[in-house]
């Protein structure tokens, strides 16, 4: 049949009929072809056909006008499994994985809590620490401004009738659904003002809390992102520079490690010292202070009461510090595993932090191994590789108490400092929680099943003495060095760090990049704001 024939032909006996109209006749048809409810079915089929039916005719939603709307300054608590993202950060083409910051910034577009013609820079949006691809947080909080549905002071009871025009929510921006609530669930939009007399503010007026971001967001968000807090902030607080500090937390397995030693290594970071050897150096980002604080290094047990069935335990490293290099926690950790393991002793961590000639003073238990009262100076970075990202969560941000009022509803929570439930949040994650303790006994027991033909081979580490390596070595036997998560290093020799390939000072790295990279990056800025002044 030509198109021309089929645009002509006369229209159906279902012209016209609405969607709900087919699915039931077509219900009913499907009961004939299979002999049941003949009775209703023949019914049906004797009804005759309307020969005129309105169709559905859809509205286009209309435009959704932010100016409209009250907005506040507010910081957001949240956590996230960071093997599920390319990264906290967003990025602005398209990326293997997603990032957090891009699926929680479209959960709140979705949400009609930030205006996406803005994007980030409009809700004035900042991170506390970026973290990396396959790193999660516990703690993490961001700050921005989002749409309010109450004023700055939201303790006092208001009226809707009082509010000034800026701060009135207007009926006709949402449309009621069957059950009554607009088109935003649990916003609690606040009808706009009658057309009416206005009623008289009285003493039974009811308090007008906050939206509910927590129950909001959580129901757009995926399990792998969830909102714990909400606190209102003043205009000039910020999430990265009004922070404190941050803490770390980097889970492994004691298995084969000296814990002792690992104790003793980490000791020796707290306080203000030079990492530029126990992070990644990137040129492009053309640092030149790289002293930073640690307030606290620990290796402890996650639980003394739980060992395992071969005896190993748990352990998390907790890292505090004002602030972090790049991928500076990772490092440090690959640095503790090669203690560990006794390839290398606890001294390694001083030596690699004294850059300059006496930065560093002697430690008391390293004065037999430098007789001469001073480290080496280490300038340039030795390689090696650095710890596996799953193991490592951001676990909190810590600020100034009194620049934050912590909630979990649109309401303050009540003078006993009682916090509410979240909607069942806490349910969720133990649910997760015991998920994976589930996988966990599973593993467990497919070891113990090849354990049956398969006997472990017999235990390197940790080895006495770091010169342990050399019987190792002339064995052929391979050693596993571990890199957290369950990864290792598989080698067949070990290169003390000291005595490793160098990389560039950091002051040939900046100024090669300068010189290269940067110069052209630079040439192109400069050709795109002359193509820029020449198109106005």
């Amino acid at each position: 049949m030509s198109a021309t024939a089929i645009s002509s032909a006369a229209p159906g006996p279902y012209a016209g009929w609405t969607r709900e109209q087919l699915i039931e006749r077509l219900t009913l048809l499907e009961k004939q072809a299979h002999g049941t409810d003949t009775k209703s079915v023949s019914t049906a089929i004797s009804t005759p056909i309307p020969k005129e039916v309105v169709p559905f005719k859809r509205y286009p939603d209309k435009e959704f006008d932010f100016s409209r709307y009250a907005k506040r300054k507010i910081a957001l608590k949240f956590c996230y499994s960071g093997w599920e993202y390319g990264g906290l950060a967003f990025q602005l083409g398209p990326t293997p994985l997603p990032t957090v910051e891009n699926v929680l910034f479209d959960a709140m577009v979705k949400a009609k809590l930030v205006d996406p013609e803005g994007g980030f820079d409009g809700c004035g949006w900042e991170k506390c620490g970026r973290t990396d691809r396959g790193v999660s947080a516990a703690g993490q909080v961001i700050t921005l401004w989002i749409r309010s549905i109450a004023p700055a002071d939201d303790y006092k009871p208001t009226s809707t009738t009082s509010l000034s025009p800026s701060l009135t929510l207007h009926s006709e921006e949402t449309t009621p659904n069957a059950d009554g609530e607009d088109d935003f669930g649990s916003l609690d939009i606040a009808a706009g003002p009658s057309t009416s007399s206005p009623s008289k503010p009285t003493s039974e007026a009811k308090p007008q809390y906050e939206h509910d971001y927590l129950s909001i967001l959580n129901k757009i968000l995926p399990d792998t992102i969830r909102i714990t807090a909400w606190s209102p902030v003043s205009d000039a607080f910020s999430a990265r520079f009004s922070c404190k500090f941050r803490h770390y937390k980097y889970f492994f397995s004691s298995l084969g490690l000296d814990i002792s030693a690992m104790q003793k290594a980490a000791e020796r970071l707290v306080g203000e010292h030079d990492f530029r050897n126990l992070c990644k150096l990137d040129a492009q980002k053309q640092i030149t202070s790289f002293k930073r604080n640690i307030l606290r290094a620990t290796v402890e047990p996650v639980d003394p009461q739980d060992p395992t069935e071969s005896g190993d335990k748990m352990f998390v490293f907790d890292l505090v510090g004002t602030a972090f290099l790049y991928h500076q926690v990772r490092h440090i950790m690959a640095i503790l595993f090669l203690v560990g393991t006794g390839l290398e002793p606890p001294s390694v961590v001083t030596q690699l932090m004294n850059v300059e000639e006496g930065l560093e003073p002697m430690h008391p238990d390293d004065a037999a191994a430098f007789p001469n009262g001073s480290y080496p100076v280490v300038d340039s970075k030795p390689e090696y590789q650095m710890a596996d990202a799953l193991p490592l969560m951001l676990w909190d941000c810590g600020y100034n108490p009194a620049e934050l009022d912590w909630r979990t509803t649109g309401k303050p929570d009540d003078g006993g400092g009682k916090k509410a439930t979240g909607g069942d949040l806490y349910n969720q994650l133990q649910a997760i929680h015991n998920r994976s303790r589930v996988f966990s006994a599973l593993d467990q027991y497919f070891l113990r099943a090849v354990g049956e033909f398969h006997h472990p081979p017999a235990p390197i580490f940790p080895l006495k003495r770091p010169e342990d390596v050399a019987a190792i070595v002339q064995a052929k036997e391979a050693m596993n060095i571990p890199l957290g998560g369950g990864t290792f290093k598989r080698s067949l020799k070990h290169v003390p760090l000291m005595q490793r390939k160098r990389l560039d000072t950091v002051e040939v790295m900046n100024e090669r990049w300068r010189l290269g990279k940067g110069s052209r990056r630079d040439e192109k800025k400069k050709g795109a704001d002359v193509e820029d002044d020449g198109n106005e």
